[in-house]
């Protein structure tokens, strides 16, 4: 039996199930034949090139994207109805920075799910936010306006705004893009952290600080190759980018690779 830190893979219950899973946009595949299992507590991490189809994976898991064919189950249930056990953290959050909305504000959003939208937050969506904001760090900061703050805390307040609706699966898409490069491992650690608690699914381009944080890594270019594993080896990175590889160097910031051509699009 396979084993994971200790544990048996079997053991830990499956919490996302995609089989034999087809999305095409106007005719054209944006995911082929994909086929996952995740488990509670498992972290991976999903690389791959722009236009390969990582976005639209998270929006098949949320909900927002119907597969052209093939199953998907969350926590064995659809994903609209899944879909309130995922808190998601998207790419990009757009806002006026000189909106005075305060991360106290901007964190309690995370409860509308729970409430509704007219209904009056009750003390125990206070005792939630605190806790959450105390999680990431930002606790002490509760009271500030988000357009102050620097893009790593930015950052923390948009994950303690989706871990405020009590989920069981955390989606992030490039949750440091907008984080300087002194910030971005603190980011990492935090997900590690939450880790504990929560499963995780995160994209990104970054393969040197991922693999170097995440339990595993999948590589996505329409079709998924994952082997459970944290291991990226070339013959992963080239089926994923379609392109030779002329180095790997696991656990640095870097990865060298011959020059080609990406499609843009999706991510």
């Amino acid at each position: 039996m396979p084993l994971e830190g200790g544990r048996a893979l079997t053991a830990r219950r499956e919490v996302i199930c995609l089989e034999e899973l087809w999305v095409q946009y106007d005719g054209l595949p944006a995911l082929e034949d994909i086929n996952l299992s995740v488990r509670d507590q498992d972290f991976i991490g999903v690389i791959g090139p722009n236009g390969g189809g990582k976005t639209t994976l998270l929006k098949v898991l949320l909900g927002l994207v119907q597969p052209t064919r093939g199953r998907v189950r969350i926590l064995s249930r659809s994903p609209k109805e899944g879909r309130q056990f995922i808190g998601y953290v998207p790419q990009r959050t757009e806002f006026d920075h000189t909106f005075p909305i305060s991360v106290w504000d901007v964190t309690m959003m995370g409860r509308l799910g729970r409430r509704g939208l007219f209904h009056r937050y009750t003390e125990d969506d206070q005792h939630v936010v605190a806790e959450v904001l105390r999680r990431v760090g930002m606790l002490d900061s509760k009271n500030r306006l988000i357009g102050q703050l620097s893009g790593g805390e930015r950052q923390r307040v948009y994950v303690a705004r989706a871990l405020a609706s009590e989920p069981q699966i955390l989606l992030l898409d490039e949750p440091t893009a907008s984080v300087d490069s002194s910030g971005v491992g603190s980011i990492y650690e935090l997900l590690q952290e939450l880790n504990r608690r929560v499963t995780i699914i995160l994209v990104s381009h970054d393969m040197g600080v991922v693999s170097s944080y995440v339990k595993t890594i999948a590589c996505l270019n329409r079709r998924l190759i994952y082997h459970a594993s944290r291991e990226i080896t070339p013959e992963m990175l080239e089926a994923a980018y379609r392109c030779p590889v002329d180095l790997i160097a696991h656990g640095m910031p870097h990865r060298v690779f011959d020059v080609h051509s990406v499609e843009e699009g999706d991510g």
